[in-house]
């Protein structure tokens, strides 16, 4: 899965999934732009790249801003002359029942994890179009999936980037542009940390593997859509699940 002279921009990256998709991404050789909020997080990913003989650099945006999305998008096709491949990987939740869920936290969770990834791609398909190949590829979960109790706002917004990923699939196929999305299961990550004992034992029950998922698991799927060897593959959800959502 060689990315040799492609452009990579990720949102997310301090952290977690994004962070493993960056280091993946960078040692497929392609270049990164790094976007999230803690500059802190990106300058040290920053340097880790660079210590194994990859190119990436910083963009600190929060992704609930149209504004701050322009202008790091500005800033990192600036800076790399392009972006070839678009992982919209930022997310957030704000966990409530929808008796009790406040209008703030829905429109948090809804431009934080599906508005951001549409203005994204906004930011990136021209110069896609013009250059005849690009890759999108948007970070799901099996939740958007099945849904949640307690997670209305974050199964809904999981759940339209499942119908934007299909949605742009259609649009720009004939440019040579895949978009497809994958879609993680219960993932060690900052986000899953929080979780009860009793809710991992009980989660891990619905997971025929036995076995909580790695970044490094999603990093390697994303991998591998943005490369030539899935060219053939759009408009897909790929599963990321140890088997707890299965067809």
């Amino acid at each position: 899965m060689n990315l040799a002279g492609r452009v990579a921009l990720i949102t997310g990256a301090s952290q977690g999934i994004g962070h493993a998709c960056a280091l993946k991404l960078a040692a497929s050789g392609a270049a990164v732009a790094l976007a999230a909020r803690n500059r802190e997080k990106l300058d040290q990913l920053v340097a880790q790249i660079a210590t194994t003989g990859g190119t990436a650099a910083a963009f600190p945006v929060d992704v609930s801003d149209e504004a701050q999305i322009k202008t790091a998008f500005k800033a990192a096709i600036s800076q790399f002359g392009k972006i070839d491949i678009l992982v919209n990987n930022a997310g957030i939740t704000r966990d409530q029942l929808v008796m009790r869920m406040k209008r703030a936290d829905w429109d948090a969770v809804l431009n934080t994890n599906l508005t951001s990834a549409y203005l994204a791609i906004q930011q990136v398909i021209g110069s896609m179009l013009k250059q005849r190949w690009g890759r999108i590829i948007n970070i799901t979960s099996v939740f958007g999936q099945t849904g949640q109790a307690g997670q209305a706002n974050y199964a809904a917004s999981k759940a339209g980037l499942i119908g934007l990923t299909m949605a742009m699939a259609r649009e720009v196929a004939s440019r040579n542009i895949t978009c497809n999305a994958v879609s993680p299961g219960f993932i060690e990550t900052a986000m899953t940390a929080g979780f009860t004992d009793e809710f991992r034992q009980a989660a891990l029950k619905m997971v025929p593997l036995g076995r909580t998922g790695t970044p490094e698991d999603v990093a390697n799927a994303v991998a591998f859509l943005c490369s030539e060897e899935a060219s053939y593959i759009t408009g897909h959800v790929l599963n990321v699940n140890g088997g707890m959502l299965m067809g």
